[in-house]
């Protein structure tokens, strides 16, 4: 059982020290893969005993894990209606791994395409993410919700400037970009490597392209490009089915 002491209960800040995994699969996730951090199980006093509910349960019981019976609590944090169970945890660091093919997301802003693409990242067994600054707060509950627990399972990394991630990272570069200079299909990932992507809005500029080989991804020409997650989850598949 973590020691640490409880924090207040109250909505989600980014300068809090703890933050919140909504729902029971996800704390469950929590507890089997990152226990020397969970504070608290709170509960819903009507939640019905699924066997999920009853892992959890034994996961509290088993870990000494404190758990508050509480509705008050829970509609302090929980913006859905829906939420019977929400783990408290510590933030913490989990650098990335130089030896592995990364994930690299420029200045990402939407935190639900965070989280999409941090449960796309697992499903196809990439867990390194570096997160090129400013961008969205891995932290945010928003995030780890719609990871649906993949959340727990990676490496993630903050940096200021891409200059600074590849002086320290000396992967093969691939800035997926809508003028791109090689199609996906015909890119041949030489390891370890770094599928870079640009953000919701604006994508990535110019100079990306001397950093290594520019990718696009083929699409009709009735929409402009595909949503973030999304491209970020078809580069994944292709990279992981050569794999």
């Amino acid at each position: 059982m973590n020691n640490s002491p409880l924090p207040k209960i109250k909505r989600y800040s980014k300068k809090d020290g703890h933050s919140y995994s909504f729902g029971v699969f996800p704390t469950v996730d929590l507890i089997n893969k990152k226990r020397e951090h969970i504070l608290q199980v709170l509960f819903h006093p009507g939640l019905k005993d699924t066997d999920g509910v009853s892992d959890l349960k034994n996961l509290c019981a088993k870990y000494q894990i404190p758990a508050l019976y509480s509705i008050a609590a829970i509609e302090k944090i929980a913006k859905k209606e829906n939420t019977y169970a929400v783990g408290v945890f510590k933030k913490y660091d989990v650098p990335i791994r130089k030896d592995q093919n990364h994930v690299v997301l420029v200045n990402p802003s939407n935190m639900g395409n965070m989280g999409t693409i941090i449960r796309n990242m697992v499903g196809f067994n990439f867990y390194d993410l570096a997160i090129i600054g400013p961008g969205a707060d891995i932290f945010d509950p928003k995030v780890v919700r719609s990871s649906m627990g993949a959340f727990f399972r990676i490496r993630f990394q903050y940096f200021k400037s891409i200059d600074e991630y590849t002086s320290v990272h000396k992967n093969n570069i691939y800035p997926f970009m809508l003028d791109g200079d090689k199609e996906l299909l015909l890119t041949k990932f030489k390891k370890p490597f770094s599928m870079v992507f640009g953000n919701e809005g604006e994508g990535l500029p110019a100079y990306y392209k001397k950093l290594g080989q520019s990718v696009y991804i083929k699409h009709s020409t009735k929409i402009d490009s595909l949503n973030l997650a999304t491209s970020v989850g078809v580069g994944l598949y292709i990279a992981f089915d050569r794999r």
